[in-house]
This record gives C-alpha cells, sequence and structure tokens, in this order.
C-alpha cells in the first residue's frame, strides 16, 4: 500500500508541473483545452484516482490508481492502469470532446472467502491489456472536467474477467491549463 501512495504522489506532483497560463488559439492545442486533470474514478464498485495529461495536441496519457470493493466482500484490490488516450471534439462544441485508446494494468489482489465451512486466501498478481472509449466536457470558467467512460480489460493471469463489473467508470477530475 505504501507503493501505491507512493506512486500516486509521484504523479500528484507531475500535475503541478502544468502550464498555468492558457495557451493562444494557435493550432497544436488539445481538443479539451487543459494541460493535466486531477481527480476521482468511480463506478458502484470502485473508486480510485485518475491523471490525464496531454502530450502534444490530441494525445493524452492517463494513468489510473483504484481499489474495487463489494458489499460483504473481504478483498483488498488495487490496480494500477497506463492509458494513451486520442481526443477529438464532438457535437461542434469544444467543450465536448470523445476519446478512445488502450494500455496495460498491474494489479495486487488478495481475497479472503469461505468455502465449504473453511476460510481461504487468495492472493494474486494479475496483468492485462485495457482498452477505452469516453466522452468528456470540460467547462470553460471553471477548472473542472467531467467524464464517462467504458474501459473493458483482459487479464493475462489471475482472474480472467473480460467484461466484469467494473468496465464503466464516472470521472471528476480538477484541470490544469
Amino acid at each position: 500500500m505504501k507503493r501505491i501512495l507512493l506512486l500516486f504522489g509521484v504523479l500528484s506532483l507531475m500535475a503541478f508541473q502544468a502550464n498555468a497560463q492558457r495557451r493562444s488559439g494557435g493550432g497544436g492545442g488539445n481538443p479539451g483545452d487543459y494541460k493535466t486533470a486531477l481527480g476521482l474514478r468511480v463506478n458502484p464498485w470502485l473508486a480510485g484516482f485518475t491523471v490525464k495529461h496531454f502530450l502534444q495536441g490530441p494525445h493524452a496519457i492517463e494513468g489510473i490508481v483504484h481499489h474495487y470493493f463489494e458489499n460483504g466482500d473481504d478483498a483488498s484490490n488495487v490496480t494500477i492502469t497506463g492509458l494513451y488516450e486520442y481526443h477529438w471534439n464532438v457535437f461542434g462544441r469544444s467543450e465536448w470532446n470523445m476519446y478512445a485508446g488502450g494500455g496495460a494494468h498491474l494489479g495486487f489482489w488478495n481475497d479472503r472467502y469461505w468455502d465449504d465451512n473453511r476460510r481461504y486466501n487468495d492472493n494474486k498478481v494479475v496483468a492485462g491489456l485495457d482498452g477505452i472509449f469516453g466522452v468528456e466536457y470540460t467547462f470553460k470558467n471553471i477548472p473542472l472536467n467531467l467524464s464517462a467512460d467504458l474501459k473493458p480489460y483482459f487479464n493475462f493471469n489471475g482472474y480472467n474477467d473480460f467484461l466484469g463489473e467494473q468496465i464503466g467508470g464516472f470521472s471528476v477530475r480538477y484541470t490544469f491549463k
């Protein structure tokens, strides 16, 4: 867990290196008109942190660290995901963007459960590939970005889910120009 917090701290510090000045209206800007965004990503089974950073034009990278939980489950599962995303404007408005991309994840899963009146501990390290497709809205007058996405994944080892309950997500991010 200390390594996860250290990773999130480093990603957070990277976000503060973003330019504080608005870019000029010339070409080469990204569709969302922000350089870096830092926030939370949730769905009914996941909660985590997200950092998105535009490299050049519509090309961005996103890092997600999330924790999986379920009512009554005695699990402690943390997954780190890195994604490349391509963004484009939609609806004829600069505030609205769609994005698609892919990446990889590494997860540390510790599951405890009962079966036939015996308690089992199941520890796994999982690795796999992710896809992502979503839509986002970036406010013009306040530094806030909202997004909804579908993020299917496949694990090479461990639990071989593909379209589990963790597929969708909603993010709220603070943006840095």
